[in-house]
């Protein structure tokens, strides 16, 4: 009987050793677009971007990740390296609130249970999908549609976290998104009777970044490594 009580005990210290650790806060920084009209810098954030984080640690090397990001893509040919775009002159601006779900994997361990000072650079991958307006370009104009759509993408996160304080963790990430839309910046439009006002490389979709930092808070049932 006493062999049998130490297997349970060991059983369940082993489960427990992998017991989950949750992560909830927020993301705040900015945004860049990456297309048809505007500057094409890869990180040079132009808009405010904030939102919200929750995070399953699975283990101390990776976790399932949910966000959603809000924030107001801006693109401006004047601040292009382009010449033709400069000339050219178009504008726009696209409300746009992001939902993105995947795994976060972390180089080293992050164990958060023991007490020490832990941080390690992380990726994030997942899928993405993005709610935004529909626009088009008439007499050189964005002009709205009066619609939505949705963009789906891949977010491709780079991304370094520590523990700050007892609970607390901050994280410091750059994040790119390739969509499968190229209706952002109104050089693809979306209603059909308006594809003669297209424009652009049509064979190149949009990009968009989110520069920032994240601020969790971790709370759930630490593991127990002991037996008494």
């Amino acid at each position: 009987m006493r062999h049998v009580n130490l297997l349970i005990i060991s059983l369940l210290t082993f489960q427990l050793s992998f017991s989950q650790i949750n992560e909830i806060g927020i993301f705040a920084g900015g945004s860049n677009f990456i297309g048809d009209v505007g500057a094409t810098d890869y990180i040079s954030p132009n808009q405010a971007a904030f939102g919200a984080i929750y995070k399953w640690n699975r283990s101390a090397r990776h976790s399932y990740r949910i966000s959603m990001i809000f924030t107001e893509l801006e693109g401006i040919d004047l601040n292009s390296d382009d010449l033709r775009r400069q000339q050219r002159g178009y504008s726009f601006n696209n409300s746009m609130f992001e939902v993105s779900a995947g795994m976060e994997f972390t180089f080293m361990d992050f164990n958060l249970h023991n007490g020490k000072p832990v941080a390690t650079p992380y990726l994030y991958t997942g899928l993405s999908i993005a709610r935004h307006d529909n626009y088009f370009f008439f007499n050189d104009v964005q002009t709205s549609e009066n619609s939505k759509s949705w963009a789906y993408g891949i977010p491709m996160v780079l991304g370094f976290k520590m523990r700050l304080i007892d609970n607390f963790i901050l994280g410091m990430e750059v994040g790119a998104r390739y969509t499968f839309s190229d209706e952002i910046d109104g050089s693809e439009p979306d209603a059909d009777f308006r594809q003669q006002f297209r424009f652009g490389n049509i064979n190149n979709n949009d990009w968009y970044t989110f520069t920032g930092i994240t601020l969790t808070y971790t709370f759930g049932q630490n593991p127990c490594y002991c037996i008494e």
